[in-house]
């Protein structure tokens, strides 16, 4: 019986392949791999994953890069509109991941626990921002 949900994991480190596979593959989720930025706009048409996650720093086309692609090609209406999750190597990053318009990042060092929250939130059609502090509503004086 095929898994209930597909998740597209793009990195070229087997680290994170490794981390992302224990916290996420179960017998309702497939965790695919693909080891190149390039390779994910079509790998994301071919299968239509639930949720694609992008390692920052991937070879030559890095997950903001790809992440772009990913937008560029939904807005053509070329590719169905897909969650992303990126990896981000430091919280200052959220700036790229904001800019290419991810869905949610996470800040590493990876743990399973904050992994597995942030992909059933953006599965959920939320969004999660890992490593921002929470902005306090102005108050008039």
């Amino acid at each position: 019986m095929p898994a209930a949900r597909t998740v597209l994991l793009a990195t070229d480190a087997d680290w994170i392949a490794d981390e992302v596979d224990a916290a996420l593959a179960d017998e309702a989720t497939e965790v695919l791999r693909v080891r190149t930025g390039a390779e994910v706009v079509p790998v994301t048409a071919d299968i239509e994953p639930d949720l694609v996650i992008l390692d920052l720093q991937i070879g030559n086309m890095g997950g903001m890069a790809t992440c772009m692609a990913l937008r560029l090609e939904e807005g053509a209406g070329r590719l169905e509109p897909v969650a992303v999750l990126m990896l981000l190597d430091r919280v200052h990053d959220a700036f790229l991941a904001r800019r290419s318009q991810a869905d949610g990042w996470i800040t590493k060092p990876l743990d399973p626990f904050r992994l597995r929250r942030a992909a059933t939130t953006l599965l959920g059609g939320g969004e999660w921002h890992d490593g921002e502090e929470p902005v306090a509503d102005a108050v008039a004086p």
